[in-house]
């Protein structure tokens, strides 16, 4: 069984559509997508061409999706409960404004579709065993590590678990390590990629493949720019033209964990 994990695309649309190419040349049995769908540019978009896909597909949710599921509830009840942030604290203004205007594109037809998402998901996939998927980690939607996060704050989180591979995103790196006896993964952002431009995913197969799709960043970016998201010039900008550098993002949050 070929088993692809897509996470962190973010509602880019056009990386999306390059993977999903790159899917079907390589003959995948099932998809994973492993939350952090929205918020992003193309939110509707983004959700339909998953939902409509002709290979099985299964869902996590990210904080993303509580995130605007939260700004959808809030509508309602005039209080934000969940931010998405690993503190809990409310994130910047600007963050805030791509919150709402996620969910009023998403509240009437998707809103229940995220609400069925759940946290993690377990298959049995031939060459591994039992092969476990989440977000971040198991117990957090929210938290972080990277592939230079000391072993020893990880071991709790994953040995107890007893399944061969973890499979996880959110910090929108890859990484391939050990902790432990437990082989766990990050298949890195299709959206939204700290490091090397284009969108990267992971292949499950023979073997663990972390695979990355180059695709037409300019006329991408043109795309994003030509839609109403309130960051849509960072986004093309910043997302897709020219992402931070993984050496930077490695010290933001290493800075982070520290704390």
């Amino acid at each position: 069984m070929r088993v692809a994990a897509l996470y962190d695309i973010h509602g880019n649309l056009p990386a999306l559509e390059a993977v999903l190419q790159d899917i079907r040349q390589a003959d995948v049995d099932q998809i994973v997508v492993g939350g952090d769908v929205v918020p992003g540019p193309m939110p509707r978009e983004t959700l339909r061409g998953l939902l409509e896909l002709d290979v099985p597909t299964h869902f996590i949710y990210g904080n993303g999706e509580l995130a605007i599921l939260a700004q959808m509830a809030g509508v309602r009840t005039g209080s934000i409960t969940y931010w998405g942030t690993t503190s809990g604290a409310r994130p910047p203004e600007s963050i805030i404004e791509s919150y709402r205007w996620t969910a009023a594109q998403l509240q009437s037809e998707f809103e229940s579709v995220l609400a069925r998402w759940p946290k993690t998901l377990q298959l049995d996939i031939d060459t591994f065993g039992q092969v476990l998927f989440c977000h971040s980690t198991p117990r957090s939607e929210t938290e972080v590590f990277t592939r230079l996060t000391a072993e020893y704050r990880l071991l709790p989180l994953f040995e107890p678990l007893h399944v061969a591979v973890i499979v996880c995103g959110h910090t929108h790196m890859q990484f391939d390590r050990m902790i432990g006896r437990t082989r766990v993964v990050n298949a890195g952002s299709v959206g939204m990629p700290f490091g090397e431009p284009g969108a990267y995913w992971l292949l499950l197969g023979s073997d663990v493949q972390l695979r990355h799709t180059p695709y037409d960043l300019a006329k991408a970016a043109e795309r994003i720019r030509a839609t109403s998201y309130p960051q849509a010039q960072d986004f093309a900008a910043h997302n897709v033209l020219q992402p931070p550098s993984e050496k930077e993002m490695l010290e933001a949050f290493a800075n982070a964990e520290s704390k």
